[in-house]
């Protein structure tokens, strides 16, 4: 089942036995583990029917005494087990299966009484155990599975929209460079950031650079740009920027960066259909971007690209402390740069 799936069935008060939460994002383990805990019982019956437990203080037999209860003054009790990935046993060492599983057992008949809810985050359940299938009969077995970096623009976009507002592509690419893949951080600071914001208002770079703190004329893309259209002068106004704030700009992240814009602008001049959204689904960016590579690749022949990139692969290695000699990452940036745009 997908997320939405998940939600909707909670909302229609449609219920199941087991949730089995997994994956190494823990944003939508959140969400629905927080709509369970809040939705299915008023606040009267949790005193009584909802537990929380924790996977460290947690065996299988411990586990299973509390899922068997019956509900009292209620149709349902609610077991939320936080950080069940740490429960002792889970997953027996022997998967024989002469070898009695109790939890297995359990999950062959649960107690539909019963909302037995596992948060198993930062790892994925193996779909081969018998306990993964036995949980695909008797339940929801959900995998909340990390993002590509490349799809982070637009699930900011699905989210900011779903909040009734609207963001500019080139504000959910920063934000999403900046903040990373951790989508409960990205929420957070954009719940934050519309706080202060009117209904319905379009959330602008001007807008992350006030509320959140990122810069929206000193950082990686405008760099791309300024490098994408061999802008000397702002190309070395940015990278002064970037080391006189190194714990922000860090070069081991920077110059991946780079180089990943490079290869889209090597790819961009091997495509044969370059229709803006043949090539925003090649190069795996929004189409918003699209008009930057093909400016970026009229500057940039292919043989110019390839020494680039081989250039780029050197200052690599050296950020990461091979022949890097005394050198300090702003020298190294910056000789960097000259190099690209020479």
């Amino acid at each position: 089942m997908t997320y939405e799936q998940i939600i909707a069935d909670l909302k229609n008060k449609v219920y199941y036995p087991v949730y089995f939460l997994h994956g190494e994002e823990s944003y939508y383990i959140d969400r629905i583990s927080d709509a369970i805990e809040t939705q299915v019982l008023s606040d009267s019956e949790k005193e009584f029917n909802q537990s929380v437990l924790y996977g460290k203080d947690l065996d299988v037999p411990a586990l299973l005494s509390v899922a068997k209860r019956y509900p009292m003054m209620s149709n349902y009790q609610v077991v939320l087990v936080k950080e069940a990935q740490d429960i002792r046993n889970l997953i027996p060492k022997s998967e024989a299966g002469k070898d009695k599983d109790p939890l297995v057992e359990y999950l062959n008949n649960p107690l539909k009484s019963t909302l037995l809810v596992f948060c198993y985050k930062y790892k994925k359940l193996d779909k081969r155990t018998r306990l993964s299938k036995a949980l695909l009969k008797s339940g929801v077995l959900f995998e909340s599975a990390r993002l590509y970096d490349n799809k982070l623009p637009d699930w900011i976009t699905r989210f900011v929209k779903s909040k009734a507002y609207s963001i500019r592509p080139d504000a959910a690419a920063l934000l999403s460079e900046y903040l990373g893949n951790d989508l409960n951080k990205i929420a957070n600071e954009l719940d934050k950031l519309m706080l202060n914001l009117k209904p319905g208002e379009e959330i602008s770079s001007a807008h992350i650079e006030e509320f959140i703190g990122i810069s929206r004329d000193y950082n990686i893309f405008e760099l791309h740009n300024a490098l994408g259209k061999k802008n000397i002068l702002k190309a070395n106004l940015i990278v002064n920027y970037f080391t006189s704030n190194p714990k922000n700009n860090p070069l081991i992240v920077t110059i991946p960066q780079l180089f990943s814009f490079f290869m889209k602008i090597l790819t961009y001049h091997n495509l044969t259909d370059r229709s803006q959204n043949a090539v925003a689904s090649s190069l795996g960016v929004n189409p918003y971007f699209v008009s930057e590579y093909e400016s970026a690749a009229r500057l940039y022949p292919p043989q110019n690209v390839l020494r680039i990139i081989s250039t780029i692969r050197e200052y690599d290695t050296r950020a990461k402390g091979i022949d890097r000699g005394s050198t300090t990452e702003g020298s190294l940036l910056k000789e960097l740069v000259f190099k690209i745009l020479h």
